[in-house]
């Protein structure tokens, strides 16, 4: 029987990795969080797991091999608040814990699949894995460098040195079921849902970095393919790297806002500027906490994904964020 572990399993895209899980019949998984924030047991509610265990608890038991025999780990867990400013806090969770995880699976035989992010390049307007594009403009981002940077280090540029299969997943805009308990931090889209229920309109940022108001352009990519993708690499133990997990297809917030407006209203409208008009969609001032550490522009060069055989065909902003709002309208 394959035993997996997910830690962040109660969170956004590890729970999402979880249902991906057991959609194909594999239940016997170690589920690791800190469910310190009660509510986000809701995500596990309706999984199947072997058992939960506090992430306060797991790492040194995991390192003594106490879970027996583990097949794979899908590494999730994290500090994913771009806002957070404590370094020392960031930087214990998102470097010092992947590393102490690396070094337990490369001894006891488990593969490692983890959450590294789109935020290493920062302000560069090239996003290929490449240390010549990697400008990370707030500590979160520098955290997830700083492992990959490790990696390349312990596994070589190539990642043939590591025993068993390494792969970091540099995560664009994900966006998608379970991601409710992430307050600021969740999606665009799923905030527009919430303002379009109880206003009748959606917000967006205002002109900024030399972009029309909306007109900031990111590469959003639904969880579902996330997950697909986490899925191709658990079927091909054999590949090993530091990998885009994007669209490979950039797009204005605009789109995020029309997909929204137009998955709740009849009629929908077919622009930025109708929806405006008709008072769907309101700009307001960039915030001045996020000037000079925000990305104005991503896209996720999938020149590798693609050539290590990956050929998952992603869904656009349009029908990704229609999936999401059938979702959303119909939960509880």
């Amino acid at each position: 029987m394959t035993r997996v572990v997910v830690t962040g399993a109660a969170g956004f895209i590890g729970s999402n990795i979880v249902k991906g899980l057991n959609a194909r019949g594999i239940d016997d998984i170690i589920a690791v969080d800190d469910l310190t924030q009660g509510d986000k047991f809701r995500n596990l509610a309706d999984l199947q797991i072997e058992d939960y265990v506090d992430a306060d608890d797991f790492y040194s038991i995991f390192a003594e091999g106490g879970f027996g025999k583990v097949d794979a780990v899908f590494h999730e867990g994290a500090c994913s608040d771009t806002m957070e400013t404590d370094g020392k806090y960031m930087m214990e969770n998102n470097y010092g814990v992947s590393l102490s995880l690396y070094e337990s699976c490369m001894e006891h035989g488990a593969r490692l699949l983890y959450a590294s992010s789109a935020a290493v390049y920062g302000g560069s307007d090239n996003f290929q894995e490449t240390p010549a594009f990697e400008r990370p403009l707030n500590v979160y981002g520098y955290s997830k460098l700083l492992f990959d940077q490790r990696m390349r280090r312990e596994c070589g540029l190539d990642f043939k040195r590591n025993k068993h299969q390494v792969v970091g997943f540099r995560y664009f805009n994900v966006y998608g079921p379970r991601e409710q308990h992430k307050g600021r931090m969740a999606s665009v889209a799923f905030h527009q849902f919430n303002q379009f229920c109880e206003n009748g309109k959606v917000k967006l940022f205002g002109e900024y970095g030399g972009y029309g108001p909306g007109a900031q352009t990111r590469d959003f990519v639904y969880v579902d393919d996330v997950v697909a993708v986490n899925l191709w690499f658990f079927d091909h133990p054999e590949k090993s790297g530091i990998f885009n997990l994007g669209t490979g297809r950039a797009q204005p917030f605009n789109d995020i806002a029309l997909g929204v407006v137009n998955a709740l209203q009849e009629g929908g409208v077919p622009t930025a500027e109708a929806a405006v008009q008709q008072g769907l969609l309101e700009y307001v001032p960039f915030p001045d906490a996020l000037r000079g550490k925000y990305q104005c522009y991503t896209q996720a060069d999938l020149t590798r994904l693609r050539a290590a055989g990956c050929d998952h065909v992603f869904d656009d902003v349009a029908s990704g964020v229609a999936k999401y709002m059938q979702v959303l309208a119909t939960r509880d």
